[in-house]
């Protein structure tokens, strides 16, 4: 299994032809991979799986067009540092990039969770135990992975979890581009891609890219009150290199507490909250979820306002990312759908439509310009069945803990 016919040739003519049936076939193969890179390049593929972060898929795809193309440090290993707060695409990221590289082979993403090699003794499950200790002939859970993939992309999750003394075999890795194990055996893998994903500091670039898309929108709203003509509020922000060098490094080696470390990493890349635009669109992608199994599992077609996502929205927890979006949407909505479906509400094959309620809709606000005197109380949501005249009519979902009283709205 997997050897080729030059594995059982002989020196000599049939050798030679093999040979050079191979040279062309795999100079056939790397134009065919370069045309397919021309036409769909690597930063178009992780949009389609990635909500916003324009800014840290450019960085990656510029990095991984440097390698692939030979305009790269052959003696290095590619490393990168995400930096960010929870749920806002780091690790999804790195594998759609592990995707890209290794064409889905499982084996090409290798993934540690660094919260398990918090103790100075468990660097031995990192690269294995010596001899004569307990596991030595398992070996460790990177080294062991690497031997299958060497050029595998590796994901270090929660790395400012890890001991220092795990850290200090990582440096050895970014900076040799090999690991030897336990059985002393060495690990060459300068071909394989590091990635560090890392919380550190997410409280400030999250405070810092709000504020200055809190100033984009003053901004706008004095053109417009000046009456300046067209206005465009644009989502994007940047990070100043004045703020990644005097407020996010130092903060880095205070918990890192080694220069050399942080010297090893190609590029650190920031991942900014979502703006209002990016928010709509993680909205919308879980409602497209949930209808989707509504259809599969009781025939039931799910609709929605286009108001819906803006009440969803406001449902984004900076720390927790896309997660605090897809638990408003389960509070919020599919509690509902549930309750209905347990109450026998929902007739199989009928068309339901979220809507907010019309006496809250004068409560929703411009999502581009928001007023700060809004009024804090949340639109609410109900439910409705479109009929087969069109008409709609609304459901009275009864409250569990209360079954005498209706409950149409959460």
């Amino acid at each position: 299994m997997g050897h080729t016919p030059l594995d059982y040739a002989r020196e000599g003519e049939v050798m030679k032809l093999l040979r050079t049936s191979e040279a062309k076939y795999q100079e056939k193969q790397r134009k065919r991979e370069a045309e397919e890179r021309r036409r769909f390049p690597l930063e178009q593929r992780l949009k389609e799986h990635i909500i916003g972060q324009e800014s840290a898929i450019a960085t990656v795809g510029a990095a991984i067009r440097r390698k692939e193309n030979g305009w790269y440090d052959e003696e290095h290993p590619l490393v990168f540092l995400f930096l960010g707060s929870s749920g806002i695409g780091k690790t999804e990221l790195a594998k759609q990039t592990a995707k890209y590289m290794h064409k889905d082979a499982k084996k090409g993403f290798i993934r540690l969770d660094m919260s398990e090699f918090q103790e100075r003794h468990e660097v031995a499950k990192f690269i294995g135990s010596p001899p004569g200790y307990v596991g030595h002939e398992e070996g460790g859970q990177l080294t062991k992975k690497l031997k299958q993939c060497p050029n595998a992309v590796v994901l270090f999750d929660e790395v400012d979890k890890a001991h220092p003394d795990v850290l200090t075999i990582m440096l050895q890795l970014f900076d040799e581009g090999r690991l030897t194990d336990g059985k002393g055996k060495t690990i060459d893998c300068k071909d394989a891609i590091f990635i560090m994903t890392s919380n550190v500091a997410s409280d400030e670039i999250a405070q810092h890219a709000l504020q200055l898309r809190q100033e984009a929108l003053e901004m706008s709203r004095n053109r417009i009150a000046e009456n300046l003509g067209d206005v465009q509020i644009s989502d994007k922000i940047t990070i100043s290199k004045n703020f990644k060098e005097n407020v996010i490094r130092p903060i880095l080696k205070a918990h890192f507490r080694r220069d050399e470390f942080l010297g090893r990493i190609n590029e650190i890349v920031y991942f900014l909250p979502f703006c209002h635009s990016e928010l709509i669109q993680l909205v919308n992608k879980e409602l497209n979820f949930w209808a989707k199994r509504a259809k599969q599992r009781h025939n039931i077609t799910l609709l929605w306002d286009r108001e819906v996502a803006d009440v969803l929205v406001d449902g984004y927890n900076v720390h927790y990312g896309a997660r605090s979006i897809k638990h408003e949407v389960e509070r919020r909505v599919v509690n509902q759908l549930a309750a209905a479906y347990e109450q026998d509400l929902l007739p199989g094959g009928c068309t339901l439509r979220i809507t907010v309620e019309d006496s809250d809709k004068q409560l929703l606000k411009s999502p581009e310009l928001p007023s700060p005197q809004a009024e804090k109380r949340l639109p609410k949501l109900r439910l409705e069945i479109i009929d087969k005249d069109s008409k709609t009519r609304r459901l009275d979902i009864r409250a569990p803990l209360h079954p005498e009283k209706v409950c149409n709205t959460i």
